[in-house]
Order: C-alpha cells, then structure tokens, then sequence
C-alpha cells in the first residue's frame, strides 16, 4: 500500500509541475504584469523600462500598427538602451522632421512574425549559428546564440542581447534586448 501511494503522490506532483508550467505567467517586464491578452503597445505602456520606446512609438506614429492584429515579433530595447546611444540622438529621432529616420530605426526592430525564442533557436541551428531576420523596416539582423542567450546584430554591427525572452502579447511577442538596433542609414 506504501507503494501505491509513494507513485500516485509522485504522479500527482509531477502532473502539478507540468499544469503550472503550461500555465505559467508571462514574466514581469520594467516591473509591471505583462498579459497575454494585452496588445503589444497596452504592455509596453506599463513597462517602467520601456518609457523611451513608448514614447518613440507615439512620435513615430507606429501606436496603431503595434495595436494591429500582428502578428508581430518587437525586439524591444529598455530605457538604458536608449542611453546607449550617442547623447542627444534620442532628442534628435523624437523631433517631428525626424519621423521617416525614427520609423525606419523602429521597424528594424519588428517583425511580422510570431517568433518565440524556441523558434529563433531553431532557426539558429538550422542556419548553422546565424539566421538572418528580416524586419518591417527592411533591416537584416544576425540572430545568434551565446551562451544560451540569442543575440541579434544589427546592420551597424552593433549586437543586442535578449535580456527577457517569450513575453506574450495578443498579437505577438516582445522580447526585451539591451541595445538599440540600427539600419544602415
């Protein structure tokens, strides 16, 4: 009888692990719940890391497109990234006669694609360690993976890292990177 018990109890936990994982939340981003039944833009907004994004999106006029059906896959660069860039190129990109160059810098970081990390994985491997990602915006990136991270270079070379992966949207995904990617301008 002790066995009997031992294995539905062992049964039981691992049914339990298994429902939870399935279940399991979208991770916190910028310290705000991120829901899977938000669009890509109502996320962003809660996100206290993703302001400076936010704020690009609004200039740029892209709120509507990001709040569209999708599906989209935005590699989404954190308020430090933004910092990153040389000082002032933020001013410059928000002004209103910089819309065209503020809309290419933040199409190159979409694509029209639902694309969780196991499938950028996957393409990684099947490429032999760089896939190229086409985005909306026309920019190839180099997606790579190091140390268990994917990385993506951009058209400068410039290399961001996916600090937050796989965060659901309800029209796509967004993962969290740590530079700003930049077309060939």
């Amino acid at each position: 009888m002790t066995k009997s018990v031992l294995r539905t109890l062992a049964l039981a936990t691992v049914f339990s692990v298994a429902t939870v994982n399935a279940f399991a939340a979208n991770p916190k981003v910028g310290g705000a719940a991120m829901y899977e039944n938000k669009n890509i833009v109502e996320n962003a907004m809660n996100s206290k890391d993703h302001t400076t994004l936010v704020a690009a999106v609004k200039a740029a006029g892209l709120v509507e497109t990001l709040q569209g059906k999708g599906p989209f896959t935005v590699f989404a660069p954190t308020n430090e990234a933004f910092e990153k860039l040389p000082k002032g190129t933020v001013e410059t990109l928000l002004k209103p006669e910089n819309k065209a160059q503020l809309t290419k810098v933040l199409t190159c970081h979409v694509v029209a694609a639902d694309a969780m990390s196991s499938a950028i994985e996957k393409m990684i491997k099947d490429d032999k360690g760089t896939h190229d990602v086409k985005t909306v915006g026309g920019c190839v990136l180099k997606a790579k993976e190091s140390k268990g991270k994917i990385t993506l270079t951009d058209e400068t070379g410039g290399v961001a890292h996916v600090t937050i992966a796989d965060v659901k949207q309800s029209n796509g995904v967004i993962h969290v990177i740590d530079k700003v990617l930049l077309p060939k301008m």
